[in-house]
């Protein structure tokens, strides 16, 4: 069994890998750069080493340094997790070149699974069905354009080293083409350093199925049965669960047995997911079901998986890296249950997205819920940087039954109070609540058709008025508290009969409130709470935070109004559009901005012309920096 093992790797999947290795008795090394010098994973580890500057490429992306840090501390296994060099092909063979355990499967097989055209033709071969499409060494761009006519539109454009969405664009017609692709190959490139392409045809109603495999070093693969990744929003997962609704008996069974063909085609071992795409229009049907890629690795999902079946992935991945036999042959497994995670980013919603940055001043997550389970990578104080991706949680829960998993879900959302960093926590909250995704009958497109799901809801009545109760009460005696301890207010006391209308400030908007004299408390309503701040509170609904207070006070965001553009937070200019004195018309495409490996267009607000251009391509921005000015066009 490995003595020590060192994490190529960082936040929650770091302390995810360190809890089950302190279970099992092996030590632990954690890997970490400048940025991450207080990390939640550096703490946790037995051992920890520095390994560069904050930049991924500069760090948690060079090889050698992780393997000399191994070295250094007496390791004599590195696991990759996920993301980062934990496909690399070359970095496995290192790890092993340099008398180390790679935790995960051979170079070979990464090889022969890393690029996706290569991948297909394999499968093919091994007698597993994969989606038509365009998959040569041709990658003109007149070839490629000519063969998105033959395949017919839409199409999609994927890297063939790509993975997380990168490298990814759908194309509904010809026009679009050369625009989608440039910027696919441009996103490949940095995201990858390969920006060749393949093209598939578009699924008209795709449901994202993937089954997990995992593979020992005497010669077994089982599959510890499906996942549906569905709900996906710009081909990010959101939420995944397992198992698939929908799917029976023989269909899984179909579905599970080409994965398995799959995995075996390469000579498989360890942990591994073969991605499918399901053309669901007549619902899940096992001729209807094609192979996408594999990941050679454990994925994001992997609890759900753990959750209904009692296996320990990460225990299975040290024990097979070992060279034991997998701890449990197929006629072993079977499914117990509903499982279901949400993940939880640093995103705001209300702004397209965009990742949120800062310290974690009130990191609240449910972790006294008996029925939920949180995997994180940090803890209320800590920083959230622009140099890493920007998951910060995984919310797990298990049921008997979907429709009880989807409640207990909602209710741990609720209970989630974080700022000021803004979350998707409550967009979390309201796509749980999707008929379609109730009835499960979802499709990839589901959250893209439903873009309401991203604006912020108005203040309930009923907290609204909690607020201005909690307001008008006197700040100076001690007051019950959402945070500290875990304990749940019961209601909100007052000390003094404030006025029957009273106005309050949320998020800097005007609210007239009345409410009954003799009213001395009002119960709080599940998921509503409140912390204070220096000018008033935030009242949380559902994972949503409300500024309150008794004056007005500014949201400190920056408005294209005026034609200023605006760096929403901070990241590298990677293509500037315009010129000084160029004329633009509404929404036309100034420049990109790159930041937390995505990309991110600045548009032009109106028609107009660009009379400054603060920004090159190549420069590194700041938040609210000034970009660009563009002066509309006289009437």
């Amino acid at each position: 069994m490995i003595r020590k093992l060192l994490i190529a790797n960082r936040g929650e999947i770091a302390c995810r890998i360190i809890r089950t290795a302190r279970s099992m008795g092996v030590a632990t090394v954690a890997v970490y750069s400048d940025a991450d010098a207080k990390a939640l994973h550096a703490r946790s580890a037995d051992e920890a080493v520095h390994i560069g500057p904050s930049p991924a490429a500069e760090s948690y992306l060079v090889g050698a340094k992780i393997i000399a840090a191994a070295q250094q501390t007496g390791a004599d296994a590195i696991h990759p997790g996920y993301g980062f060099l934990s496909e690399n092909a070359d970095f496995a063979q290192a790890v092993i070149d340099a008398g180390l355990i790679w935790v995960g499967p051979k170079p070979a097989s990464i090889r022969a699974m890393g690029l996706k055209d290569a991948a297909k033709q394999l499968m093919r071969r091994a007698g597993v069905p994969v989606t038509p499409g365009y998959d040569g060494a041709d990658q003109s761009a007149e070839r490629l354009t000519a063969e998105a006519e033959v395949i017919g539109y839409p199409v999609l454009i994927k890297a063939v080293a790509g993975g997380g969405g990168k490298g990814m664009r759908k194309v509904d017609s010809a026009a679009e083409f050369d625009a989608a692709l440039e910027s696919c190959r441009r996103e490949a490139r940095a995201s990858f350093g390969n920006d060749e392409v393949l093209l598939e045809k578009w699924i008209t109603s795709p449901r994202h199925i993937e089954v997990q495999v995992f593979g020992d070093s005497h010669g077994t693969v089982v599959h510890l049965f499906e996942r549906d990744c569905s709900l996906q929003r710009r081909h990010q997962k959101v939420i995944e669960e397992a198992p698939a609704p929908g799917m029976d008996e023989a269909t899984r069974e179909a579905i599970c047995a080409a994965a398995v063909r799959a995995a075996k085609a390469v000579d498989y071992e360890g942990a591994g997911t073969i991605e499918f795409i399901a053309d669901a229009s007549e619902g899940l049907r096992a001729d209807r079901i094609f192979f996408m890629e594999m990941n050679t690795r454990l994925q994001v999902e992997h609890p759900v998986t753990e959750e209904i079946t009692g296996v320990d992935l990460v225990e299975w991945q040290l024990r097979v890296a070992s060279g034991e036999p997998l701890p449990k042959r197929q006629e072993e497994l079977s499914i117990n249950g509903h499982a279901i995670e949400a993940r939880l980013y640093a995103e705001d919603p209300a702004t397209g997205f965009l990742p949120s940055i800062g310290a974690l001043e009130t990191f609240d997550v449910p972790t006294h819920r008996d029925d939920t389970r949180i995997d994180t990578g940090v803890r209320q104080g800590d920083e959230i940087t622009p140099f890493y991706d920007p998951m910060i949680a995984k919310v797990i829960v298990r049921e008997s039954d979907r429709g009880e998993a989807i409640q207990t879900l909602q209710a741990a959302i609720a209970d989630i109070r974080i700022q000021p960093v803004r979350t998707n926590a409550a967009f979390l909250h309201r796509v749980l609540a999707l008929d379609a995704f109730v009835a499960g009958t979802m499709t990839t497109a589901l959250l893209g058709n439903h873009p309401e799901l991203a604006d912020k809801p108005p203040l309930s009545r009923t907290s609204l008025a909690n607020a201005m109760k909690l307001l008008r009460q006197d700040f100076q005696r001690a007051t019950p508290t959402w945070f500290g301890g875990g304990e749940r207010m019961q209601g909100i006391r007052l000390n003094a009969h404030p006025k029957r209308s009273t106005t309050i400030y949320v998020d800097g908007l005007a609210h007239e409130v009345d409410w009954v004299d003799d009213m001395a408390s009002v119960p709080v309503p599940h998921g509503t709470g409140f912390e204070r701040s220096d000018t008033g509170f935030t009242w949380f609904e559902n994972g949503e935070g409300y500024a309150i207070s008794l004056a007005k006070h500014g949201t400190g965001q920056a408005s294209a109004a005026d034609g200023a553009i605006i760096a929403p937070m901070p990241g590298k200019v990677i293509a500037v559009d315009v010129a000084e004195g160029q004329d633009v018309t509404a929404g036309q495409r100034l420049m990109v901005l790159e930041a937390m490996k995505m990309e991110h267009a600045l548009t032009a607000p109106f028609d107009g012309t660009v009379t400054e251009l603060k920004a090159a391509e190549g420069s590194q921005v700041q938040v609210e920096a000034l970009l660009a000015v563009v002066v509309p066009s006289a009437e």
